[in-house]
């Protein structure tokens, strides 16, 4: 039995800290800070992991102590006090797990025999504290153990604590981040962190020590004037609204020193989250317009070989979506494996689909572009009610796998979200595909032969209705893999691809029709700029301002960023 890793939370999902802060313009007072029954509980942790724990011990299987147990199973708040004070001294496997588990909601008694039965993730069944084979739950009297916040607020600094030592380096890095924001009222909390500073040797973990500890000298009045100033210099490096809040209540110092260095503290603060927002706005631009040029890639193609307005498109990019969707569902628990499989199997369903399209409908409208626009418009609303009826009109739920999950810290405070990062490298990745096939295959050869100068083509033995179904099926796959990329960033349904229909045309205008460096461009210059103007216009009124963009620089530059070459572009 083993406890999850830091940093521990509440059940809501704010961080729990073991105090409460003075409110903005407050000075820290006894008032407010931590209860007395809870500063007594985490000292007695902070202090027994400091003076005699050690490293935590491998799991040993001993059983939960009885009185532990009858203070658990009793309804009031003093013995759950006691219960708690008891499991911080106590650095056994099954101690931990039963507080993460009282912690988490998820601890439970039974009002027969008083034993503890932690709830299995899920819901699915429960599991005895110590020893025992799970079960069910329903043949037991099992009540839910409460808590309250002061309860749950020690908990999490306790379970934080006992993870200060653990001797996996990363565990320690989340642990001791998880305690930044709390300096701890407890004199002996101070000890504990100064003693685990002079044992580390990780310099991220020891950062946070030193953090914590500049935010207690801030909070004490006590402190000297040499080791405020001290404080203000390691905690400038701190983004946190409660550093700010900190070093802010400093710059109305009676010292002039003081409240200078606070001054410049905060002022340099400010400017590097300014710094941080822009790099985050510029990774986002970049993941949306990756996502835009894969869609429009597909678009390109079609478009500038054919000249057809396939208002459909936007279908494919769905039933690529809805592949990934199917591939998790026939198989459950590998959502990693699924995602794999399920690109080319959303390029194969999407290309599928749109060869039948070019047989079925385009093929008899070629050099008729409204005819196309009202054909494959209504295409898209037989394919999206065709969803809604053999599949579903609601949202479909799609995991993301594991390695995609989390953040990659690139600094203490700038870090690259997984999701995003891979998908802005698969769109670069099915570009330079695209590229080889386009200037490497006889395929290749035969579109571009076709895109400048069809009778041309045509006369020197070229198939122009072979090369206008394979750049369908091309364009089509294509969009199908950025719906299953695009899967991992939003809701799949009916009307997903709709929302994209429209920015991958003005990707495909602005970059130069049938060009693939335009239409890459073109998308990461849409996706910044999107990114850019919704924060400050919002986003409807931000596409507007694209859109008027685009019309004026199409006024100026009719075939876009990058125009066409040869006799068609010149006609």
């Amino acid at each position: 039995m083993t406890f999850p890793p830091p940093p521990y939370a509440s059940p809501a999902g704010n961080p729990v800290r073991s105090g409460r802060a003075a409110p903005a313009g407050r000075k820290e007072t006894a008032a407010y800070r931590r209860p007395r029954a809870t500063r007594a509980l985490a000292a007695a942790a902070f202090c027994a992991l400091a003076f005699g724990a050690g490293d935590l011990p491998a799991e040993d299987g001993l059983a939960v102590d009885p009185e532990v147990r009858a203070s658990l199973a009793s309804s009031k708040v003093q013995d759950r006090d006691l219960a708690i004070e008891r499991l911080a001294a106590d650095f056994s496997p099954e101690a931990g797990a039963i507080m993460a588990a009282l912690l988490a909601g998820d601890l439970y008694v039974d009002r027969d025999t008083s034993d503890l039965y932690l709830r299995d993730p899920g819901g699915a069944g429960y599991s005895p504290a110590g020893s025992g084979e799970p079960t069910d739950g329903e043949s037991l009297s099992l009540r839910k153990v409460g808590t309250n916040n002061r309860q749950r607020s020690a908990l999490a600094g306790i379970l934080n604590g006992r993870s200060l030592r653990h001797p996996d380096v990363n565990v320690r890095r989340e642990a001791s981040a998880a305690l930044v924001s709390d300096s701890g009222a407890d004199e002996a909390f101070g000890a504990f962190i100064r003693e685990l500073l002079a044992e580390e040797k990780d310099s991220r973990v020891r950062g946070n020590y030193e953090k914590i500890l500049a935010a207690r000298a801030l909070r004490d009045p006590a402190s000297s004037r040499e080791d405020i100033l001290a404080a203000l210099g390691t905690l400038k490096e701190r983004l946190s609204p409660e550093a700010q809040g900190l070093i802010r209540e400093r710059t109305g110092a009676e010292d002039p020193e003081i409240a200078a260095a606070a001054r410049e503290a905060l002022s340099r603060m400010e400017a590097t989250i300014q710094h941080i927002s822009l790099f985050d706005t510029v990774f986002f631009g970049l993941s949306l317009g990756s996502v835009l040029a894969l869609i429009a890639i597909g678009l390109a193609v079609t478009f500038g070989v054919m000249g057809v307005i396939n208002m459909a498109h936007g279908e494919m990019v769905m039933l690529g979506a809805y592949t990934v969707w199917a591939f998790q569902e026939l198989m459950p628990g590998r959502p990693g494996l699924a995602l794999i499989l399920a690109v080319p199997g959303s390029f194969v369903v999407a290309a599928i689909v749109g060869a039948a399209i070019e047989r079925g409908v385009i093929r008899f409208l070629y050099n008729r572009p409204l005819e196309t626009l009202l054909a494959t418009f209504g295409i898209s609303l037989i394919l999206q009610q065709a969803v809604r009826t053999f599949v579903s009109s609601n949202n479909r739920p799609v995991v993301t796998p594991p390695f995609m999950a989390g953040q990659w810290y690139w600094t203490e405070h700038l870090s690259i979200t997984w999701g995003r990062f891979y998908i802005i490298v698969f769109c670069l990745a099915v570009f330079l595909m695209i590229l080889l096939v386009m200037k490497r295959t006889r395929l290749g050869l035969e579109v571009r032969a076709v895109t400048q100068n069809r009778p041309v083509a045509r006369a020197m033995g070229v198939n122009s209705g072979r090369v206008d179904l394979m750049c369908f099926m091309l364009g089509s796959g294509v969009a199908g893999m950025a719906g299953a990329a695009l899967s991992q960033l939003a809701n799949v349904g009916p009307n997903l691809g709709q929302n994209y229909i429209v920015d991958s045309f003005m990707v495909v205008v602005f970059g130069g029709v049938g060009n693939l460096w335009g239409t890459l461009v073109g998308g990461l210059l849409i996706g910044m700029a999107n990114k850019f103007l919704e924060p400050v216009n919002g986003a409807i009124l931000a596409k507007i301002i694209i859109m008027c963009g685009i019309i004026l620089f199409i006024q100026r530059h009719p075939r876009g960023l990058f125009p066409q070459k040869g006799r068609a572009a010149a006609a």
